[in-house]
């Protein structure tokens, strides 16, 4: 008899999102009709978390399984480097990535979107169909060079149009190959919301859809002292070079309306794009299949806690929920439902186990070393064991959180550069306001939680690139400054 055919997967993934920004979420002033009808058919998860709320460590440890002290990508891998990376650099090119392992398990591969793990003109990580934009950071929606299969060429169009109109067409395709499993990876360059990108009225078809929505949904507060401090740091110590990052703009955009309805018309523009993808499946008969997951490479803060953007914009590193807390949508072939919601703490980077334990792929790769855990059996509303918590990282910071608990240990490394931690009772303090590190009436639960955040990082950080331990970073990294503080004048980066 024939073994019978896996079913096809649809990765989707935004680029700076917090879960927040979706109707499905609770934000009433956000129009997401298609991923809202999404989450009604399938499994919404309220509490899932990024390891890293910056853009290029996020995604290796979704393609991973493994922690940014694993992996060695600390921090986005920026563009203004390429030239000095070896020739075809991959980021995450020693490890058995979730499309190789697909593709060994003859799953046809596509990745259609923004890459942001190395070198670009030519496919990496077992892709067959290979299509994406000549830079890993987007400074505008339109006027993008993109690479399709080894060729180049600049579509005048929104990015995100052409990435749905590619990957509607690889659907089509594949609907005409019924028995031939495929994987397709969907990453968007939006809804981005850092200027240029965002400055200013949008312009596409949903531009005008907020320009008399009051924004709410999105609160004013001050710009926090750590999110000046950041700015005094990468004014001293950062490159500017053309077509880098504009830090003064982290300080102007909160509280900018203009910026906010623009970063809101993007997200209903990737709306509008899940909904044609969704639609190609099922015009293909693809739909009861296909495997269909939404999420984002990390959250974003749109003023929440005075600052703008990911958990590396302030000094030092936050953990705020706002950074860290992504979208997390998943419909599947006998996943129980509809409408239904989950309340376990998971991870993005456990996306990795789950897809290959429910596509029963887990001997086809070593996974002594993967932190990723499976929640495979919630989708079928199975009872099972599964530990309420997830640990975060950004270079100087590190973080557990449990359902109770948000506690972040800071580098103490550096004589130039103190830092002190931060514990917040989330039950008491659901917004994270009220830092009781230190205070002796929570000294044994503090001490409880850095037993616990130590013995992770102890058994899964590789020496390579625990920067705590003098490891180093792979291309760059966004604290240089600290490490050379710490381990001195001669550390450096590595590719």
């Amino acid at each position: 008899m024939a073994e019978k055919k896996r079913p096809n997967v649809v990765l989707i993934m935004t680029d700076n999102q917090p879960a927040d920004l979706l109707g499905c979420y609770g934000n009433q002033e956000m129009r997401s009709p298609r991923l809202d009808q999404m989450a009604a058919e399938g499994i919404r998860f309220d509490n899932a978390y990024c390891p890293n709320a910056m853009c290029s460590p996020s995604r290796a440890s979704v393609w991973t399984g493994r922690m940014p002290s694993q992996h060695g990508v600390h921090t986005w891998l920026d563009d203004r480097l390429m030239d000095q990376w070896p020739a075809g650099w991959n980021a995450v090119a020693e490890f058995d990535t979730l499309p190789e392992i697909l593709k060994r398990a003859g799953y046809a591969t596509a990745m259609i979107g923004k890459y942001h793990l190395g070198a670009l003109a030519e496919a990496q990580n077992g892709i067959d169909h290979w299509i994406t934009m000549a830079r890993g950071h987007t400074l505008d929606f339109h006027g993008n060079e993109m690479t399709v299969n080894g060729e180049s060429f600049v579509y005048d169009g929104h990015s995100v149009d052409f990435f749905t109109e590619q990957a509607v067409q690889y659907i089509d395709a594949r609907a005409a190959q019924p028995d031939e499993p495929f994987l397709l990876l969907l990453p968007y360059n939006g809804p981005y919301g850092h200027w240029p990108s965002i400055k200013g009225r949008a312009e596409h078809r949903f531009g005008d859809l907020y320009d008399k929505t009051p924004m709410h949904s999105v609160p004013r507060e001050g710009i926090s002292k750590e999110a000046i401090a950041l700015y005094e740091m990468n004014k001293e110590f950062m490159s500017s070079k053309k077509g880098g990052p504009d830090f003064s703009a982290l300080l102007q955009i909160p509280n900018d309306l203009t910026s906010l309805r623009n970063y809101y018309s993007q997200m209903s523009l990737i709306d509008d794009g899940v909904g044609q993808v969704l639609d190609a499946l099922a015009r293909g008969g693809l739909e009861g299949d296909t495997v269909v997951i939404f999420t984002a490479d990390h959250g974003f803060s749109l003023g929440h806690h005075g600052f703008w953007g990911h958990g590396q914009a302030t000094w030092p590193s936050n953990m705020f929920r706002i950074a860290y807390n992504i979208p997390l949508i998943l419909r599947a072939p006998g996943a129980i439902g509809p409408d239904r919601s989950s309340e376990r703490l998971v991870g993005s980077m456990d996306l990795f186990s789950t897809i290959l334990d429910y596509l029963g792929l887990f001997k086809e790769t070593d996974m002594a070393d993967v932190p990723a855990r499976s929640f495979a059996p919630e989708l079928a509303g199975e009872t099972f064991d599964w530990d309420d918590v997830v640990f975060l990282e950004q270079e100087e910071a590190r973080a557990i959180r449990t359902t109770e608990w948000l506690y972040v240990k800071r580098f103490k490394g550096s004589g130039a550069y103190p830092l002190e931690d931060d514990l917040y009772d989330l039950n008491a303090d659901a917004d994270e306001r009220r830092n009781l590190a230190g205070d002796e009436g929570y000294a044994a639960i503090e001490r409880e939680l850095a037993t616990r955040l130590d013995a992770y990082f102890d058994r899964y950080a590789d020496p390579r690139f625990d920067l705590w331990r003098g490891g180093s970073a792979k291309s760059n990294a966004s604290r240089p400054w600290l490490w050379k503080d710490a381990w001195g004048p001669d550390w450096e980066t590595v590719t």
